[in-house]
Order: structure tokens, then sequence, then C-alpha cells
């Protein structure tokens, strides 16, 4: 019988902890707040564009959910934005959030659990864009990259 009251309660903390329908992940220690693989287009990056950053910031202790946010994002910059990222034009990095070297970025950012955050530099100085819809995509490797996908070049020309 305790086992069973066990189980519940564990099966009760995961599915409240990490519930990726409401856009949020599990993350440990931290307050618990990812297409079509085409061939990429000739991007117009608008000149007033100095360089865009996507962070995915997590806690030490990370579900599925969270890793999967983070490994997708990256493997999407990497397939569709090498150039850019290779040039610094896009940054990339996964941030443990609870690591007091990282402090100052995640206060720039407002990163209060596992997250996907996108920062522009353009004319007018530094814009960051919490993006919670990839928790829907998850699921879904090809919508998920190609939605991003979309989401970065939208940035890139200025939009």
């Amino acid at each position: 019988m305790k086992w069973i009251i066990l189980f519940s309660l564990t099966l009760v903390v995961l599915i409240v902890g990490c519930n990726t329908n409401t856009g949020e992940g599990c993350t440990g220690g931290m307050t618990c707040d990812v297409s079509d693989l085409q061939e990429t287009k000739q991007l117009e990056i608008s000149q007033d564009i100095e360089k865009i950053e996507v962070y995915h910031f997590h806690g030490a202790n990370q579900c599925h959910s969270c890793i999967t946010v983070g490994d997708y994002a990256e493997e999407t910059i990497k397939t569709y934005f090498d150039d850019e990222f290779k040039s610094g034009k896009i940054v990339f990095g996964h941030i443990n959030a609870e690591l007091p070297e990282n402090k100052e970025l995640v206060l720039k950012y407002g990163a209060t659990g596992s997250s996907l955050w996108i920062g522009v530099y353009d004319a007018d100085g530094f814009h960051a864009e919490q993006n919670t819809k990839v928790w829907y995509k998850i699921n879904d490797k090809e919508d998920y990259m190609s939605y991003l996908k979309g989401v970065i070049e939208q940035k890139l020309s200025g939009n």
C-alpha cells in the first residue's frame, strides 16, 4: 500500500513540476516556469541587426522536456544558421542559471526557470523575449526546428 501512495505522489510531482502544456519545464532547484528540413534560402539580414543571442536557460537538474528544448534549439542554429553562428552574428548557449558566474546573464534576460530566450541587438538597443511556444513543439522535432528557424529569420530581417 505504501508503494502505491509513494508512486502516486511521485507521479503528481512529475506532472505538476514538468508541465510542458504551460510552456514550463522542471529545473531542480530553480522555479519551474520544442520542420521541415528544407534548404535554407538566402536570408535578407537587416543592417540594423548587430547580433542575436539564443539562450537555453536551465537548472542543474533538467527533465527530458527541458533538455529537448535546448538540444533542438542548438540543432536549429547549427543546421540553418551555421554561417551566422560561426561569424558571431548569432550566439547560442546552454546557460545553467544556478551557477554564480551566469547570474549577470540571468538577470539581463530575466530568466526565472527553464526557458528559451532570444535577445536582439539593433539600432534601438537590446531587446529580449522569451519564446514559450517551443514547449508545445518538443514532441515533433521537425515542427520545432521549422518554427524556431522562422522566428530567427524574422529577427534577422529586423521584424
